[in-house]
């Protein structure tokens, strides 16, 4: 029998902790573009863009899970709290990556970083043109995610306040297919006429890549996950027993996804990819928290330690990556040799685990001491 309470667990998910190494992994080898890859690397790689919506699968889950928790005891929640926990989660790191990206040049791709507004508002990822500001363009999603920390808790609120939040399933459902429909909305009446005409231009990425509202698929995606671990129990004790068979659809599914996206910028993955991905890595998310699956039984320092330094490398992957090549290709290194990238990922991490305890860990300590007196510190 599993355990009494799937739908919270209160011990440290290892399955997840697996999942999100790997999903910065994918994002660092996608965005490494300073050699040629061994083939099944290389491979590997370009499939990399898919970590992000890996990252957002798993943000959706964790934070819907974070608000259910207090929600499916009958305590409601606390917007203000919530907000603090996010600020000084997301804010401080943040502010530091973003102020070397604009004041260190060597850290930079060619012209920098989009207008600073954009980024202290969160809206870089609209408009974003990468090849006019190729800089810090990755930012683009955690500018996604943040753009949801803030309306999300107030949906959630007005569910609640009008009593209708065991519905609210629907309206996750409704969102699900209207970002598919803005994305073929966007393709048909923008790319394609332009595509047949041969004009040069990145609105691909402008109009169905990078904006909000075409790319909610993953975030929707583990929201889902996290209603069903709240509020049908009885369903996630029985499929439990299938954790290793859900994890393996899920798997064979992204594999389809692969061949479906090999064209990534085609009609097919740019209308349909997202929405497959997403539910792909659904899959695999759902059975990693489920205490049969071997992800959730195997611990791993080294997946946990990436895991937690995940949210630094993000930030700081593609700056470290460009100042390793500037410094090692003085000094002879090949290009395309496996030393380089070695080289790139190690002092990547190594300038992650600085932040992690420099600025990330003091914050998050800061941010405890002042929820202490108004809720139970959250885990991050």
């Amino acid at each position: 029998m599993p355990p009494a309470n799937l739908s919270a667990p209160t011990s440290r998910l290892h399955g997840l902790d697996h999942l999100r190494a790997l999903a910065i992994i994918m994002v660092f080898m996608f965005h490494y573009n300073h050699g040629d890859f061994p083939l099944w690397l290389g491979k590997f790689s370009l499939f990399g863009w898919t970590g992000v919506d890996l990252f957002f699968v798993l943000s959706g889950y964790l934070i819907a899970t974070q608000l259910f928790k207090s929600i499916s005891k009958g305590h409601g929640f606390s917007i203000r709290d919530f907000y603090i926990r996010r600020f000084f989660r997301i804010v401080p790191l943040y502010t530091l990556a973003l102020t070397i990206y604009f004041l260190v040049p060597a850290f930079s791709q060619r012209y920098g970083p989009s207008p600073l507004w954009k980024y202290l508002t969160f809206t870089q990822n609209f408009g974003l043109h990468p090849d006019l500001y190729p800089s810090f363009t990755h930012a683009w999603s955690l500018a996604v995610e943040e753009q949801f920390y803030l309306v999300f808790p107030l949906i959630v609120a007005g569910l609640f306040y009008f009593k209708i939040f065991r519905k609210g399933i629907w309206l996750i459902a409704t969102l699900f297919v209207a970002t598919f429909l803005f994305r073929y909305i966007a393709w048909t009446q923008y790319y394609w006429p332009l595509e047949n005409a041969n004009i040069e231009n990145d609105f691909w990425v402008t109009k169905i890549y990078y904006t909000t509202h075409t790319r909610l698929d993953g975030l929707l995606v583990g929201i889902a996950i996290a209603t069903l671990f709240a509020y049908r129990q009885n369903f996630i004790t029985r499929i439990n027993k299938y954790a290793n068979l859900i994890f393996f659809i899920g798997l064979i599914a992204l594999m389809g996804c692969y061949y479906l996206c090999l064209d990534r910028v085609g009609f097919y993955a740019s209308v349909y990819g997202f929405s497959s991905i997403s539910l792909a890595y659904g899959l695999i998310v759902m059975a990693a928290i489920l205490p049969s699956c071997f992800l959730y039984k195997i611990k791993s320092r080294i997946t946990s330690g990436i895991a937690l330094l995940s949210y630094a490398m993000y930030l700081i992957h593609k700056g470290t990556t460009e100042l390793c090549n500037k410094f090692f290709t003085k000094h002879d290194w090949d290009n395309d040799s496996m030393w380089m990238l070695l080289a790139s990922l190690g002092v990547t991490i190594c300038c992650a685990l600085v932040l992690r305890y420099v600025v990330e860990k003091p914050f998050l300590k800061l941010r405890d001491r002042l929820l202490a007196k108004h809720s139970t510190p959250s885990a991050e």
